[in-house]
Formats: structure tokens, sequence, C-alpha cells
């Protein structure tokens, strides 16, 4: 059932800790040691020299860009980025450090997650001086706390257009010899599984309550529904859901390849048969239009922005949307009782899809944000709705 889009609700302080020279833009301190050399190479493309600024061990990924301005802390520890080598177009990195690891009742106020997700970190310049009221370290240090590697001094303009014509691509990074790890596709595995809760978890006690399916679900999706008087069960992404009693039914975020996850898809299949809300967001708008019996395909480089457009379906009506996705639905294989819901107004691929008679719906994109923009946080509402029904 296509839900009410109509009316959307209208939503110095630390010293530097770490010197480092960076491309002639900061000199090192006297009698500093010089940063360490590092390379990221790419399997079937260049390799790019840098300075190393985290932790220094060699890693492997699927090499990908992010082209937001700001919010780095967020997208470092968002579970959608399990296996990648994340790579910021924005040339600087590092300016307002790193807040704290503070949290409430097992969600953390301004982390995406309990830990950096990312496999490595590829920037242009890395400011080790860092000013911000709610800042508590550097990246550099928050980098090497969770054991993550990450290069300044990469020439990322270079990069993310070679990604764009090439297509994301698997790389390593290294730092004493070219060959002392082997390249590895983690598209060939399971991630939503390693991005996923081991055991169910609960959150709050309001009066409606959602079974949250976690396949690497950002916490400010929790506190969007826990904002809105919501009890929430959250369970591992293999989890036989159908067997609770519940309001409305959740599907997260999460990484990798939405055909990889045949339980979550088995799962769902049941729980389309009933009438009972659903809604999904990323990963979950993947695996909600697999279980109609629709197919996904993998996107040439991805959507990874603050700025993406998305238009409701059969209208003039446009948002500009938060996205961290590899993979998309194919509009063309939906099944005659299903249809899109939202349309990228870029490339015109498939951002959300809807049952034309049940209450299940889905958005490609990110409406709880963090990192902005927060203009389809709305859909939230939409879904408390459906559960009043």
């Amino acid at each position: 059932m296509v839900p009410d889009l109509g009316n959307p609700r209208k939503l110095e302080k630390n010293a530097p800790s770490e010197k480092a020279a960076d491309r002639g833009e900061r000199s090192p301190q006297k009698g500093a040691c010089p940063p360490r050399k590092a390379s990221l190479i790419l399997e079937n493309g260049p390799a790019f020299q840098g300075y190393s600024f985290g932790w220094e061990a060699p890693v492997t990924g699927e090499v990908v860009f992010n082209t937001s301005m700001v919010g780095y802390p967020e997208s470092l520890t968002d579970p959608s980025y399990v296996g990648q080598i994340l790579t910021a177009a924005y040339p600087l990195v590092g300016n307002y450090g790193v807040p704290p690891d503070t949290q409430k009742d097992g969600v953390y106020d301004y982390y995406e997650s309990e830990k950096i997700h990312v496999t490595g970190l590829i920037i242009s310049s890395y400011s080790a001086g860092y000013s911000h009221w709610n800042a508590a370290k550097s990246l550099g240090e928050w980098l090497k706390e969770h054991k993550v590697p990450g290069i300044y001094g990469i020439d990322t303009r270079r990069l993310t257009k070679f990604l764009r014509e090439q297509g994301a691509m698997n790389g390593k990074i290294v730092f004493d010899d070219p060959d002392e790890i082997p390249f590895d596709d983690p598209s060939q595995r399971n991630l939503v599984a390693e991005a996923s809760c081991r055991d169910v978890i609960r959150y709050g006690s309001g009066k409606k309550h959602v079974v949250l399916v976690d396949c690497g679900v950002k916490h400010n999706i929790i506190r969007c529904f826990l904002t809105r008087d919501v009890r929430i069960t959250r369970v591992p992404w293999d989890y036989d859901f159908n067997v609770l009693d519940y309001d409305g039914l959740f599907v997260s975020n999460g990484p990798g390849d939405p055909a990889l996850c045949g339980a979550a898809i088995k799962n769902l299949q049941a729980a389309i048969q009933g009438s009972k809300p659903v809604f999904g967001i990323c990963m979950g708008n993947q695996l909600l239009a697999l279980a109609a019996g629709a197919k996904t395909y993998k996107l040439k480089y991805g959507h990874r922005s603050h700025n993406q457009p998305v238009q409701i379906y059969k209208t003039t009506k446009c948002f500009v949307t938060s996205q961290n996705h590899g993979y998309a639905v194919d509009t063309a294989t939906l099944p005659d009782d299903w249809e899109p819901l939202f349309v990228n107004m870029n490339d015109q691929t498939n951002e959300g899809i809807c049952h034309k008679t049940k209450p299940f719906f889905s958005a490609q994109f990110h409406p709880e944000a963090s990192s902005g923009p927060t203009d389809t946080e709305f859909l939230f509402d939409r879904f408390m709705d459906a559960m009043k029904t």
C-alpha cells in the first residue's frame, strides 16, 4: 500500500595531539619523525602513494568513494561499509576531530555503531589539529584505537575519477612490500552476517512493538524509533521473527550482496503473506524486493553521498537524501502487485518500492540520515501511522 507522502514533518576546545607533514601544507615539528609512507594499490588500476596517519598494518577490501563534505565519524561507524576501503572525496578531513563514545541504554549518542567498520580510510589532506566543541580526540588517534589504517596525501580527485570510470574495485593498503597481503573480494562473503548482532537485543518500553531485523543497523534508526515511543526487539539477520508477536516489521541497512542473505529473504517471504506493516531501509529495500520475487544487481560504483536527489514515483515531488549502497533493485522485475516508490533523479535507479494494497514499503536511501540531510525522516511517521490501522 502506497504510504501517504504528501506532508513530510519539518523537521574551541582541543589542542592538536599529533603533528604530520602533508604535501607542504604543514611542516613537521622540529625533531619529529617524518610520517611513514604507505600505498594504496588497486587490483586493476594504478598505485597511489601517501603517508600513514592511522593503524599501520596491511589490509585489503573494495575501494569505494563518498562525496559527503562532513560526517566522517558517522560514515566510519556505519556497518554498511564492512569490507570496504573508503575514499573521502572531500579534500580536508579531520578538522573537527571525533566526538566521545558516550551512549545511553546501548545506543551511541554520536556514532552509528560500537566501532569503526571501514577496512581503511583514504583522504587527501589530514588535519591533525582539530577544533570542535564536542571533539574528544583526533581522527588519527581514533583510527589507531580501532586498528584501522588511514592514508593521507593521496590525489583523491584522480582516484575518485578513476573509480567512476572503471567502477569500484578491490584494493589494498600496504606499507613495506606491495605483496605483503593478497587482494581479497569481500563481495563474495555474506557481509550482512558479519555486521549483524549475534543475540536478541531489546530497547524501549513504548506502546507499539517493532521487530528490527539487524542487517547492520545504524544507531540513528534506533533513535528515530525510540523518539516515537516504540518498543524494539532487535534480532540477528537470520532470526525467524515470524514466531514473534509484533505490530510492525523493520528491515535495516547493511553491507554487501543482498542475494547472499537467503535466510532473511525466506523469513520475509513468510511475513509478506500476512498484512502487518513492513518498512525497509537500504539493504531492507533490496531484501524486501527479493522476497517479493524481484532481482537486484550491482551498481558500477554505488551511491555514497549526502546529496542524492530522489523523486516520488510518478510525481514531481523530490527530496535530497543521504545514501550508502552498492546494489540496486531491478525495477523491471517487480511483480504486478508491487511498484516503485522512489526513483533516483541522477541515474533513474530504484530508490524504494511498495505493495499496491498491503502496508509494505521501503527506501533505498537513509531517511534517518546521520549525518544529514533529514528531509525524509517523515517515513518513520508513515510507518507509525501504518501500525495504527
